[in-house]
């Protein structure tokens, strides 16, 4: 009978919402808070309110019109953007360079402002929770460009992990590409991305990171996506590489 009544009261907003692409859970949970979150033409007070298909509901006085069928792009971030939708410093985000036509999107995970490379987007903020556990097991991969003097025994011993500064981090994968004067090319996998991790890890080894491209996260490379473009992934594709109980293709249930 529980499972019944929370049928019939529809979705909790903030799982609407981000089923909608708007944002996280816990971003719109953070907007509620602030006030900018209205059901019916009413301030919402608190995450748990249901939504129903009836409802009308809108962020910043924007309509949202609810959940579609989940899509997913890469994209190829460039240098000197922001991954977030609204940036107090009035910096350049990744979301007001979207093509026209596109629908609203958040980002699996995020890049750095002067990372550069792919970043998957989509339509359902579910999913980018999702595609961001650890528990995926998925490898994150970049290119790094270093300044110093490398140590590739001080490499291969990051496998084992590391603590900087209190900070433990997990297992990373490193190897020296190539070597021209003071610079080198790394390459650098991980499963779990915390902030400014590879910027941080490689500080603590007296390497100054001049650039940093990430190439894949889990079954999603790059490829020749050039600076600036997008691309659908098909659902067929999607279908074969993200988790099995994630429903593609269809409506999502509003």
């Amino acid at each position: 009978m529980v499972n019944e009544k929370t049928e019939d009261r529809g979705d909790r907003i903030a799982k609407w919402l981000a089923r909608s692409g708007v944002a996280s859970r816990r971003d719109i949970e953070r907007m509620i808070a602030e006030r900018r979150v209205k059901l019916n033409g009413a301030v919402v007070e608190h995450p748990a309110t249901f939504v129903t298909a009836t409802d009308a509901v809108s962020v910043d006085d924007k309509l949202i019109h609810g959940p579609e069928h989940t899509r997913l792009w890469r994209y190829h971030k460039p240098d000197g953007l922001v991954t977030t939708h609204r940036d107090p410093e009035g910096r350049p985000t990744v979301f007001e360079k979207m093509p026209e036509g596109m629908p609203r999107v958040v980002s699996v995970g995020r890049l750095d402002l002067n990372s550069e490379g792919l970043l998957l987007l989509t339509n359902d903020g579910a999913l980018a929770r999702r595609l961001e556990l650890p528990s995926n097991g998925w490898l994150r991969r970049y290119r790094v460009r270093v300044f110093g003097a490398v140590n590739e025994r001080e490499l291969a011993g990051l496998a084992k992990g590391c603590s900087i500064e209190g900070v433990k981090y997990g297992p990373i994968e490193a190897a020296l590409d190539s070597r021209k004067g003071d610079n080198a090319w790394l390459t650098v996998s991980l499963r779990e991305g915390k902030n400014r991790e590879i910027r941080r890890v490689m500080v603590a080894m007296n390497l100054h990171v001049s650039r940093l491209i990430r190439t894949s996260y889990g079954p999603f490379p790059l490829g020749e996506l050039k600076p600036g473009e997008l691309e659908e992934i098909p659902a067929k594709v999607m279908r074969t590489q993200i988790p099995r109980d994630v429903d593609i293709g269809s409506k999502r249930r509003a």
